[in-house]
C-alpha cells in the first residue's frame, strides 16, 4: 500500500513538472516570433550598412515592415498580458521607444538635409527632391505617432515614462508652430506666382508655370502633415483651435473637429459652466459690467441716430445726385455699422473673448452661404440695383414680369405697388436678370396717339383741327415740337399718328383730354370715324325657263 502511494506521489510531481514545462514553453512561444522579427531586423540593419540608393531604400522598407509586424505583436501581447509576462513585454516595449528615437533622430537630420539639398538644385531637380522630401516627412510624423502610442502602452503596463512623454508633447507644439509658419509662408507663394503667372510675357511663362507648380505641392503637402500634426496634437489635449481654423481657411476642407456636433456641444458646455463659475466668483464685477454693457449700448443707440442723421443730411447734398435708394442704403448701413460695433465693444468690456466668436461666425457664414445661395444672389443684385440706378422710389417700371410704383427697395427684394394697389414682393435676382423698363425716369415724354378717319373726308381740314386741338392743350410742351402726319392708308380708314410732347406727370391727363376732345371735335366738323366694315356685293343670274 505504501508503494501505491509512492508511485502515486511520483506520477503526480512528474504531470506537475510536465505542465510546468509545457506553460514555460507556451510562454516562450509567445515571445518567440518577436525575438525572430529583432533578430531579423537587425540582420537587416547590418545588411544596410554600407549600401546606398535603391538597394538601401529595399532594406529599409523591409525593416520598417519587420518592425510594424512586431508592434502588432506586442499590441496582441498587452491586450492579453498577465503578471507574469507583463515585465518582458514592457521590455520590448523600452526597446520599441529606443529604436523609435533612433528613427526620429535619424529622419530628423535626413530631413534637414533633403530641406537644404532643396534649396541648391535647380527647378527641374528640386520637384523630384521635394517628393522625396515629402516622403520622408510624412513617415517622421508616422513615427512621432507611434511614439505616442508607446507611451500609452507604457502607461497600460504600469511603467509611464512621463518625461520622455512631456518631450514629445513639446516636440509636437514647437511642430505645430513650425508647420503652420511654413504653410502660411508657403500658400502667400502660392499666391504670388499665381497673379505673376496671369501678368507675365509667354516667355516668362514657362519658367513660372514649373514654380507654380512646385508652390502647390509645397502648400498640399503642408496641409497634409498640418492636419496629421493637428490630429495627433488632438489625442495629446493639445489647444489646436488656431491651427485648424488656418486649415479650413486655406485648404476650404470641413473636418470633423468644425462640424461633429458633439464638439460644438462639448464647447458650448464649457462656455458655459465657465460663465456659470466666473460669475459666481464675480458677481459683483458682473453685476457692474452688465451695466457698463448697458450703459455702451445705449450710447452706441444715440450714435446710431447721431450718424444717421449726419449720413442722411451728407447723401442729400445736391452735388451727390445719388438716388433714394442708394441715399437709404447709406443711411441704413451706417447706422447699423455704428451699432454692431458698440455691440462688439460691449461684449469686450464684459470679458467676451470676441477670437472664437469672430471665428464662429466665419464658419457659420460659410454654411449659411451654402444654404442660403439664392439670398445671396438677391444680394448681388441689389448691389448692382444700388450702383447703376436703373430706378428710384416712386418711379413707375415694368420689371422682373410686373409693373408698378417702386415703393421701397432692401438688398433682397424690391416692393412694387401696383396701379389697382397691390403690393408685391419681387426678388432683386429676377428683375436684375430681367428687362427693366423706366416708364417715368425722364422728365419729358411723348404721347404716341393714332386717330383713323373715312377715305371720304378732307385730309387738310382733319390736320387742321388734330393741330387745333394740339396747340390749345395747356400740358402740351411747344418744344420738342408735336407731329401729326398722315401715317397709314388702312384698309377701312386713313390713320393720322398725333405724338405730342409732355411733362412725364402730364402724360395720362394729356392722353385722355386729348383722345376726348379729337371725339368731340370730329362729330362737331363732320369727320367721321369709320370702324372695319366689308361691302357684300351679290350677282343675280337669270336662269332661262325650262321648255315645256
Amino acid at each position: 500500500m505504501r508503494w501505491l502511494v509512492i508511485f502515486a506521489l511520483f506520477f503526480s510531481l512528474l504531470s506537475f513538472a510536465e505542465e510546468t514545462e509545457q506553460a514555460s514553453d507556451q510562454k516562450k512561444d509567445e515571445f518567440a516570433k518577436i525575438e525572430q522579427l529583432d533578430a531579423e531586423m537587425a540582420e537587416l540593419y547590418k545588411d544596410s550598412q554600407g549600401k546606398v540608393g535603391t538597394a538601401k531604400n529595399i532594406i529599409d522598407m523591409q525593416v520598417l515592415k519587420k518592425n510594424e509586424d512586431i508592434r502588432a505583436e506586442l499590441q496582441n501581447l498587452i491586450k492579453n498580458r498577465t503578471e507574469e509576462n507583463t515585465p518582458k513585454v514592457t521590455k520590448f516595449v523600452n526597446e520599441q521607444v529606443e529604436y523609435l528615437n533612433l528613427a526620429i533622430d535619424f529622419l530628423f537630420k535626413r530631413i534637414a538635409i533633403l530641406q537644404n539639398d532643396l534649396d541648391d538644385v535647380d527647378l527641374e531637380q528640386k520637384l523630384i527632391t521635394q517628393k522625396t522630401l515629402n516622403e520622408t516627412t510624412a513617415f517622421y510624423h508616422t513615427i512621432l505617432s507611434e511614439q505616442w502610442v508607446n507611451f500609452g502602452w507604457l502607461e497600460l503596463l504600469g511603467t509611464p515614462a512621463d518625461k520622455s512623454k512631456l518631450a514629445l508633447i513639446k516636440d509636437i507644439e514647437q511642430r505645430l508652430d513650425f508647420l503652420s509658419a511654413k504653410l502660411s509662408f508657403d500658400h502667400q507663394q502660392e499666391s504670388v506666382l499665381s497673379g505673376q503667372i496671369r501678368s507675365a510675357a509667354d516667355e516668362e511663362k514657362a519658367s513660372l508655370q514649373l514654380q507654380y507648380i512646385f508652390a502647390q505641392r509645397e502648400v498640399a503637402s503642408d496641409i497634409d502633415n498640418l492636419q496629421f500634426i493637428v490630429d495627433l496634437a488632438n489625442k495629446m489635449k493639445i489647444d489646436t483651435t488656431d491651427f485648424t481654423k488656418q486649415l479650413f481657411v486655406i485648404s476650404g476642407n470641413l473636418t470633423n473637429e468644425i462640424l461633429d456636433y458633439k464638439v460644438i456641444l462639448s464647447l458650448l458646455s464649457d462656455w458655459l459652466e465657465d460663465f456659470r463659475d466666473w460669475l459666481a466668483q464675480n458677481t459683483p464685477q458682473a453685476l457692474f459690467k452688465i451695466f457698463i454693457f448697458l450703459l455702451i449700448i445705449f450710447i452706441f443707440k444715440i450714435l446710431k441716430n447721431i450718424t444717421r442723421h449726419i449720413v442722411t443730411r451728407a447723401v442729400s447734398a445736391p452735388t451727390l445726385r445719388m438716388s433714394q435708394l442708394m441715399k437709404d442704403f447709406f443711411i441704413s448701413i451706417s447706422g447699423n455699422t455704428v451699432l454692431c460695433i458698440g455691440i462688439l465693444i460691449a461684449l469686450s468690456q464684459i470679458g467676451l473673448n470676441l477670437a472664437p466668436v469672430l471665428t464662429g461666425f466665419g464658419v457659420a457664414g460659410v454654411i449659411i452661404g451654402f444654404a442660403l445661395q439664392d439670398t445671396l444672389s438677391n444680394f448681388a443684385s441689389g448691389m448692382m440695383l444700388l450702383i447703376y440706378r436703373p430706378f428710384d422710389v416712386d418711379d413707375f417700371v415694368e420689371a422682373g414680369g410686373t409693373s408698378g410704383k417702386v415703393s421701397h427697395m432692401s438688398l433682397v427684394s424690391t416692393t412694387i405697388k401696383t396701379f389697382d394697389n397691390q403690393i408685391l414682393i419681387v426678388p432683386n435676382s429676377k428683375i436684375w436678370g430681367d428687362t427693366i423698363k423706366n416708364i417715368t425716369h425722364e422728365k419729358v415724354r411723348r404721347v404716341d396717339m393714332v386717330f383713323g378717319v373715312s377715305y371720304s373726308d378732307d385730309i387738310e381740314k382733319t390736320e387742321k383741327v388734330l393741330e387745333a386741338i394740339i396747340t390749345e392743350h395747356p400740358m402740351v410742351l411747344r418744344s420738342p415740337e408735336p407731329t401729326i402726319k398722315l401715317h397709314t392708308l388702312n384698309s377701312s380708314s386713313v390713320d393720322f399718328i398725333v405724338r405730342p410732347w409732355v411733362k412725364t406727370e402730364d402724360y395720362w391727363d394729356v392722353y385722355w383730354d386729348i383722345t376726348r376732345e379729337v371725339k368731340m371735335r370730329f362729330d362737331r366738323e363732320g369727320i367721321s370715324i369709320p370702324f372695319p366694315q366689308q361691302d357684300v356685293h351679290l350677282h343675280m343670274i337669270n336662269k332661262a325657263a325650262p321648255p315645256k
